[in-house]
């Protein structure tokens, strides 16, 4: 049904020897979505990647590809899904996956040109696996898991050891995916994560400790905004005119005087509107010398380290397993 997500987990757990990997996850991948997939390591990532697959049976919980229960039927599950976890030739391997994966011999063909096309593989096509570049075989890795186009894909740490060139391929690759398959990826390369997936779930200690677009990350887990001013003057009276212009903008950190009299301020905000043009007319208007304005936007790295950290609060170590 296309209204069914195509990845539903739900209450899930792993316990391994009493302790808990995997502590009552719960969320849902749509039809078409990139997923970024975080977490430190130990986190849960990995475990919980391979139950998605059917490749590790779940203590308790449930998870569904594309309507289909993992537990009870494995098998039908393993069709659905493209999972990119040698030495055959590029094209000969193709041939023989796309045979196990049940592709009629007389499409076969055509999709691998295909997916060889896409994966930017037509080179490579007659080369031996084994002889290829780390970056070459992640892209076969790639091409193997789309080639019977499963309506889900599980990448984990699909650029790991790639050069900053191989990363854009596979980057544009990926994203080009989008609308046509559901894609769940694991990864520590947090810029890539943001640039390519629609939303972001992290994970510490085998819990969900945050979901959601890296803009409502943003939001709900560091919430605030911040600025940084470089302003000459006695700043004595400042936090009174920042709370002016909003009653939450005050100054987090103050640097010590430069050479010709400036300091370095850092304000941050609850209020998530753009607050430059109130405070370059305020300081403007008062007697400060105003060298600098701008506003810092948070990144991914920012969200999980916060994210993370606020988690390892709350559970400082492992659970063990209940008998």
């Amino acid at each position: 049904m296309p209204d069914t997500p195509a990845i539903e987990v739900s209450h899930l757990v792993k316990a391994y020897a009493g302790v808990t990997a995997v502590n009552d996850i719960s969320f849902r991948v749509a039809r078409g979505e990139i997923l970024g997939f975080l977490g430190p390591n130990g986190a849960g990532k990995s475990t919980t990647m391979r139950i998605l697959t059917g490749y590790l049976p779940a203590t308790s919980g449930s998870v569904n590809i594309c309507g289909v229960p993992v537990a009870s039927r494995p098998d039908e599950v393993k069709r659905h899904i493209g999972y990119m976890p040698e030495n055959k030739r590029v094209s000969e391997y193709l041939y023989f996956r796309g045979r196990l994966k049940e592709i009629k011999r007389r499409m076969l063909g055509p999709r691998i040109d295909e997916v060889l096309e896409l994966c930017d593989l037509k080179r490579v096509r007659h080369k031996i696996i084994g002889q290829l570049s780390k970056g070459y075989r992640q892209r076969v890795g790639i091409a193997e898991s789309i080639l019977a186009e499963p309506p889900v894909i599980i990448m984990d740490e699909p650029t790991i050891g790639l050069d900053p060139h191989q990363i854009l391929i596979v980057r544009d690759l990926i994203s080009s995916l989008r609308g046509r398959m559901t894609v769940i990826i694991s990864s520590h390369i947090l810029p890539e994560i943001e640039m390519t997936c629609d939303r972001v779930l992290i994970i510490n200690q085998g819990r969900v400790v945050a979901q959601g677009t890296p803009a409502d990350l943003r939001r709900e887990v560091l919430g605030h905004s911040t600025y940084q001013v470089e302003v000459a003057g006695d700043t004595a009276a400042l936090p009174v005119l920042l709370a002016a212009i909003d009653p939450t903008l005050q100054i987090s950190h103050q640097g010590d005087p430069d050479a010709e009299g400036f300091r370095r301020l850092t304000l941050s905000t609850e209020n998530n509107a753009e607050l430059g043009e109130p405070l370059l007319r305020t300081l403007a208007a008062q007697p400060f010398r105003l060298r600098a304005l701008s506003r810092t936007n948070p990144t991914l790295e920012d969200v999980f380290l916060a994210a993370t950290r606020r988690s390892w609060d709350v559970v400082a170590t492992p659970k063990r397993a209940a008998k």
